[in-house]
């Protein structure tokens, strides 16, 4: 309850309330687990959707791709270990050289085979089972194929190593030749020169070289010497080496088929790939979609946008046809349109002015708002009260549901009741009502004659920025604005909030369609600069001229007068 002194917050100097239109703070609530729960659970049939069809899609590949045999060969290699090498990396070696492009080259060569090696290199794979096994593993469209293939591939790469190994052992020899030429060369030198000295120098200079050269000659044929064992050592040993890698490198197990897999197995497994793709990949578009989506789905941010307190919400009403039936309108909707007509119901009660009146404001989808308009028409007529319902949306779906389709004012009966419609004319740009009339756009004769009479006078009307909502203050003095969540981001429902301030009628407060089960949000605007107004005060503003002073509030929408 307000004092006195609290007045002059709410209101300036001059007696007017001044609401902030909240535009700079429109965010949306935090994204967390609870959040993304919430999209899985609100898109179940998308992705499950997504991953019956991932199902199906990996069945059939199995079915239609054709299916592969495998066949596979080991063997027994002695890798020739570089110095210094780790422990391991030999048979490393050995691996990468057996899926290397040259031995591919090789076997597409000897197969005989017309396609790429890139392609035969995807066909097998090569593994090391200890230090000195290697096992390869081929694939191919039938048994002898793959066994042909593995062979093969085992026999040119055997083919290889030992080209490999005496291409190494001949250029070390090679190597050690040119090392022996060389000494050779040095000590040939060093002869002829000495040869081209008198045996018996006769001068003291030709004694020191000739001295000079039999020593160096000495020394060149040690070195030869040296070098020759050298040769010889290293040839041996190189020998010993290659003949160990050539020799002692053989098959170990023939080429043979590997088991077939079972029937079921193939297409399980296509049909499981499938399904967990096609369910990873919808979820993760649902919930990215989610995350930088702006539409609203929170009662919370619906309120903040809307700068109104949304009182009434309701989960799915789910697509389909609207009709009327015997008790109204029928189906699994009509649990959720009947709360929407008791709150409605209870927004007309509270109101004192005559005729009644209430104007229903979709943000976005019009159907249910239709639905619940017309059940609170036949609701309000059964009770014996003259109603009359204005449909200002193109398409008339209110009017539609009470039998009328053509603009104009018409009279009908429906389950056993009269109601007086009114439709918008298409070609008018507003359809002008009766309880402001303005000189420049006054209402059609028929229309206020209909409406001189009524009780309730219920409007449903769809707001355009580009036409302004100065129109709706004709039909209704009090509003209620219906959002479906996640169909309007927060600048679309805060703007259709605003039109409603704008034409001078009250907007009393919001409805969710739609809200998730896991919402648990309030919906109420509770700050220090704008106070949720109840249903009595609502009237109270609208009999009043929208300039009321109150001393009563409270946030569960019971006022406490004084």
């Amino acid at each position: 309850m307000y004092d006195g002194d609290q007045l002059p917050e709410l209101f300036g100097e001059d007696g007017y309330s001044y609401i902030d239109d909240g535009s700079a703070d429109l965010a949306t609530g935090v994204t967390s687990l609870g959040f993304i729960r919430a999209v899985l659970r609100r898109t179940r049939r998308v992705w499950v959707t997504a991953a019956l069809v991932g199902l199906v899609v990996g069945t059939g590949l199995a079915v239609k791709l054709p299916v592969s045999y495998e066949a596979s060969t080991s063997l027994l290699l002695t890798p020739q270990a570089a110095p210094g090498e780790a422990s391991g990396a030999p048979i490393l070696n050995e691996q990468a050289l057996a899926q290397s492009r040259p031995v591919a080259e090789l076997a597409v060569r000897q197969l005989g085979l017309h396609e790429s090696v890139t392609k035969f290199l995807t066909t097998y794979t090569v593994t090391d089972v200890t230090d000195r096994v290697l096992v390869i593993t081929v694939k191919a469209n039938s048994s002898a194929e793959a066994v042909r293939r593995a062979a093969a591939i085992a026999t040119e790469f055997l083919r290889f190593r030992v080209n490999l190994a005496e291409t190494a052992q001949n250029l070390v020899l090679n190597s050690l030749n040119q090392q022996v030429t060389a000494a050779q060369q040095r000590l040939e030198s060093i002869t002829a020169q000495i040869s081209e000295l008198p045996s018996q120098p006769t001068t003291t200079g030709l004694q020191a070289r000739l001295s000079s050269l039999k020593k160096a000659q000495t020394q060149a044929q040690t070195s030869l010497a040296l070098v020759q064992a050298a040769v010889t050592e290293n040839a041996i040993s190189s020998q010993i080496t290659t003949a160990g890698v050539v020799q002692d490198s053989q098959v170990l197990n023939p080429a043979s088929p590997l088991p077939a897999h079972s029937r079921l197995k193939r297409p399980l497994e296509y049909a499981g790939i499938g399904l967990v793709a096609g369910l990873l990949l919808s979820m993760g578009g649902v919930i990215v979609g989610a995350l930088v989506s702006d539409r609203l789905r929170r009662r919370d941010d619906v309120a903040r946008a809307l700068n109104a307190p949304v009182e009434v919400s309701i989960g799915s009403a789910g697509p389909g046809r609207w009709r009327l039936g015997g008790r109204g309108l029928e189906g699994a909707r009509s649990a959720a349109v009947n709360r929407i007509v008791a709150y409605l119901d209870s927004v007309l009660t509270s109101s004192r002015a005559d005729p009644v009146s209430l104007a229903l404001v979709p943000a976005d989808d019009t159907h249910v708002p239709a639905a619940c308009l017309a059940s609170l028409a036949i609701s309000c007529a059964r009770q014996g009260l003259r109603v009359v319902v204005a449909d200002l949306c193109s398409g008339a779906p209110a009017a539609r549901l009470l039998g009328v389709a053509e603009p104009g004012v018409r009279t009908v009966t429906v389950q056993g009741v009269q109601i007086t419609v009114v439709v918008h004319d298409p070609d008018e740009v507003v359809t002008p009502g009766p309880l402001h009339p303005r000189p420049s756009q006054p209402p059609a004769q028929a229309v206020v004659e209909a409406c001189a009479t009524a009780d309730r006078l219920l409007t449903l009307a769809v707001l355009d920025p580009s036409l302004g909502a100065q129109h709706l203050s004709g039909w209704a003095r009090a509003a209620v604005v219906t959002v479906t969540a996640g169909r309007s981001t927060a600048t679309r429902i805060h703007a259709v909030g605003e039109l409603v301030r704008l034409s001078g009628v009250t907007l009393s407060s919001g409805i969710l369609i739609g809200a998730d089960k896991t919402d648990e949000s309030l919906g109420a605007i509770l700050t220090s600069d704008v106070r949720a107004e109840t249903v009595t005060q609502q009237a109270l503003r609208a009999e009043s001229n929208g300039y009321v002073a109150t001393s009563a509030g409270s946030v569960s929408g019971r006022p406490t007068e004084e």
